[in-house]
Formats: C-alpha cells, sequence, structure tokens
C-alpha cells in the first residue's frame, strides 16, 4: 500500500535550504519515491499561514517511506535545514486501498 511525505516550510534562509533541497531527490529516487508536488502555487484555505512550501511524495510503502527518512544520506541532508535556516511540519501517512 502506498504511503505519502506531506511537508510543509517556512523557508528562512533559502541560500542554505537549498544545500537540503538538492541532494534529497537522488534519495528520493533510491526508496522508490514519486514527487508529486513540490513547491507551486498553493492557496491556504484553513490553517496557519506560517508555510509557503509544500512538498508531497509517493513512496511504494510506509517501510519505503520510513527507511528513506531514516537513511543516513536523508539524515546529512536534513542538517542543513535545521538551526534556523528553516521550519517543517513532516506527516507520513499510509495510502488507501481501492
Amino acid at each position: 500500500m502506498s504511503a505519502y511525505w506531506v511537508a510543509r516550510a517556512k523557508i528562512n534562509d533559502p541560500v542554505q535550504y537549498k544545500k537540503y533541497t538538492d541532494p534529497i531527490a537522488a534519495v528520493i529516487d533510491e526508496h522508490g519515491g514519486r514527487i508529486l508536488v513540490r513547491g507551486g502555487r498553493y492557496e491556504i484555505l484553513e490553517g496557519t499561514k506560517k508555510f509557503e512550501r509544500h512538498a508531497v511524495i509517493e513512496f511504494p510503502s510506509m517501510e519505503a517511506v520510513l527507511a528513506c527518512y531514516h537513511s543516513e544520506e536523508y539524515q546529512a541532508a536534513r542538517q542543513f535545514r535545521l538551526g534556523g535556516v528553516g521550519e517543517n511540519e513532516l506527516v507520513i501517512v499510509e495510502g488507501i486501498t481501492r
């Protein structure tokens, strides 16, 4: 069953944050992920307006998305968005069976 990585971000330092975003596409690919949404036009209908960047990534399973998040490569890239460079919310959710 598919699982989804749903992230919302507020980018405080775009130059440093790019050091996080640049390497993660390859890490996502390695774990069978497919980026469905990354940036782009949006409109907040309900909830906080704090976050201005959104990402939705589909993975083949919950195990695959968790393996991606916990991988050494992702955790190394993740360090570039910590310490005030960006603020993130991240939820992993399993899809439905049709």
